[in-house]
């Protein structure tokens, strides 16, 4: 009995793997927010019931959205490239308020995962599998 042939798979690539890390840290520090709105919310401290389920609902969203991403890296798949470049070029800013609101580590911390998450996405390699295979050649 035979076993099948393995499937050619992507080669590894550390840039992908450390792209779909940050993202996936991402997701779950956003994750993390959503059950702190939720306990908050339980526990009385949420002022407007709607806001709070609101937040927690867009914030979930994008969760799940980073989580795909991360997923997609770690996969091989291209299509994460263009989000996690917007996504983290969205987050320089929102370092950059943390630090300029008193709150200098978070802020630096945002900002430094946000320039990993830029600088891997960007170098990592999202030629198609075509591709490679024909310059191997």
């Amino acid at each position: 009995m035979t076993s099948p042939a393995p499937v050619p798979s992507r080669p590894r690539d550390g840039f992908r793997a450390v792209a779909g890390m940050v993202c996936a840290a991402q997701a779950v520090t956003l994750l993390g927010f959503v059950v702190f709105y939720l306990w908050e919310l339980t526990q009385g401290s949420g002022g407007d019931v709607a806001r709070v389920v609101m937040s927690a609902l867009l914030i979930a969203v994008f969760a799940v959205g980073i989580a795909a991403m991360a997923r997609g890296w770690l996969r091989g798949d291209n299509w994460p490239n263009t989000p996690t470049v917007v996504w983290n070029l969205l987050l320089l800013p929102v370092g950059w308020s943390l630090v300029q609101g008193g709150h200098g580590l978070l802020g630096a911390l945002v900002i430094l995962v946000a320039l990993v998450g830029i600088v891997a996405a960007i170098r990592a390699d999202t030629r198609d599998r075509e591709d490679t295979e024909v310059s191997a050649d």
